[in-house]
Formats: structure tokens, sequence, C-alpha cells
């Protein structure tokens, strides 16, 4: 490095700049910067995983479980064939439809009260068919009116219980334990439904 500047100013011992005019007295060297080591894995964080979705309020205000339950019970209806059977299965599948539509967490208590739904609706249309059909045979003149062809191809046994049940409080003893048998055998079966299918992870 030159003892003296351009100018004509004495320089001291390793001056960058002169202090009489400012020019350079040598050049500058930028350092290197250290290229980043870490792998990219460690520079960003994964994101944490999105909360589970919560169950709202299994009940009538529920609009998803409301149309869920009446779908399942229409089905279970239309199969009113397999009594019990099919309203122990409707508990159970309007659980695993609920929990397939929504994605959230079914405890035991939810199971029963989704089924206790189901139950609910079941012995509402089992209820309005049979006050339906009760109305209507009396409206006709009772067992006697019938056509004979169906009383040759019904069980005379059936005809016999039919002439019970043409008795008001007869049938209202029967809607009462129907009403018992259908929501109870639904809330077992979402009870169930919610231990089988309610914890596991959706694949949607």
């Amino acid at each position: 490095m030159p003892d003296y500047c351009t100018c004509g100013a004495q320089l001291p011992p390793d001056a960058l700049f002169c202090h009489k005019c400012g020019k350079p007295q040598r050049e500058l060297v930028a350092p290197e910067i250290e290229a980043n080591t870490y792998p990219a894995a460690m520079a960003a964080a994964p994101p944490p995983p999105p909360p589970r979705p919560e169950s709202p309020p299994l009940n009538f205000h529920n609009p998803i479980a409301v149309r869920i339950a009446l779908v399942v019970a229409l089905g279970a209806t239309v199969l009113m064939f397999l009594p019990y059977i099919n309203w122990f299965a409707a508990g159970y599948f309007a659980v695993f439809f609920y929990r397939r539509r929504t994605g959230c967490l079914l405890n035991v208590e939810s199971g029963v009260r989704m089924g206790w739904m189901t139950g609910v609706m079941m012995f509402a249309i089992l209820a309005l068919l049979f006050t339906t059909s009760m109305i209507a045979i009396r409206a006709l003149g009772g067992i006697a009116a019938l056509p004979a062809e169906f009383k040759n191809a019904v069980d005379p046994k059936a005809l016999e219980s039919l002439k019970v049940l043409l008795n008001g409080q007869e049938a209202v003893g029967l809607l009462i334990q129907m009403f018992f048998f259908v929501t109870c055998l639904s809330m077992v079966g979402g009870a169930l439904g919610a231990k089988l299918v309610g914890n596991q992870k959706s694949g949607a």
C-alpha cells in the first residue's frame, strides 16, 4: 500500500481511504457468505395437523343428523318384514352414515342419541301407517267388510289380532310397546355403531 495518496496526503498504516480526499487506497473484497448446510426439512418445520372436527349436539336441531335419521328410518320401515333386526340395524347405519358424512368423532353416548332419533322417526312412521290402516278398516265396516280374498290369504290368527286391535285401548297398548322396542333397539344399534365406526379415521 503506498505511503502517500495521489493528492499528496501522507497515509497512516493500513489505511483504507485517504483522510483528506476520501480516495480508496486498496481493493475491498466482499466476504463470502457460507451456504446453508441445513436440509430443507429442518429449515421449514411441517405445519401442525388440522384439529379433528367435533360433532355438533346430536338432537333434532342438527339438520344433518335429522336428514340421515329420516332416510335410515324410511329404509328400515321398508324392511318391516324383518322386525327387531331392521330396528337394530337402523341405529347402527344412522351412526355409520353420520360419521361418513361429517367426519366427526362419535362416542357411545352420541351413538345412543343418534339411534334414539332414528328410532323416534321409525316409530312415528309406523304409528302413522298403523293408525291410517285402523281408520280405513273401521271406515269400511270392520273385519267383516273386508274382501273374502283378503281373509283367505291372511292367517286366521292375524285376523283375530286385527279384531282386537280395532279396540282403541288395545291399539294404544300396542303403540306403547312398539315405541319401547323400536327406540331401545335403535339406541343399542347406535351405541354399537359408535363403538365400531364412530372413532375410526374417516377415509374421505
